[in-house]
């Protein structure tokens, strides 16, 4: 599947700030990829309905059991308020036991600079892995979204 390309479902504030979530998922088996994908579509259907969305793109290998996210929100309440909502708090809850691996990453940045590249979710997420794989890893889940932390990673 090709990348998602970005999409705005709300224009972004003029000269305000963005916080962005970018997030590396792997599932265990080949055989939890049609599930995770399918899961995938209607999660990105929520976003592009919740207020506060200002950018979502999505990515998948699935030959490597691996799907990417990366979001752009007006702020904190607007992501946790996504995150706690339907589908996608059930969704996550039952996803659980397929995932290998998660990874979060937060950051903030200017609204003008939106769309983020891919290769900037790349880098982070990169150093986000060799850190926690440095500590031998940061148990957690994408209750991070929620918790407020700043990233995380979940090896399961």
């Amino acid at each position: 599947m090709p990348t998602l390309p970005w999409i705005a479902p709300e224009p972004a504030e003029p000269g305000g700030e963005a916080l962005v979530m970018a997030s590396r998922l792997e599932v265990r088996s080949l055989r939890h990829v049609p599930g995770f994908l399918l899961a995938s579509m209607a999660l990105l259907r929520q976003a592009r309905r919740s207020p506060g969305a200002w950018g979502i793109s999505l990515r998948a290998e699935p030959w490597r059991r691996t799907f990417w996210t990366l979001s752009a929100w007006s702020g904190r309440d607007a992501l946790n308020a996504y995150a706690s909502a339907e589908p996608h708090r059930s969704t996550m809850r039952a996803k659980r036991t397929v995932m290998r691996e998660s990874t979060f990453v937060f950051w903030n940045v200017p609204a003008s600079d939106l769309p983020i590249s891919w290769d900037e979710v790349e880098r982070r997420i990169a150093e986000k892995r060799g850190e926690d794989g440095a500590k031998g890893g940061v148990k957690g889940d994408a209750e991070s979204v929620k918790g407020g932390a700043e990233s995380g990673v979940s090896a399961g």
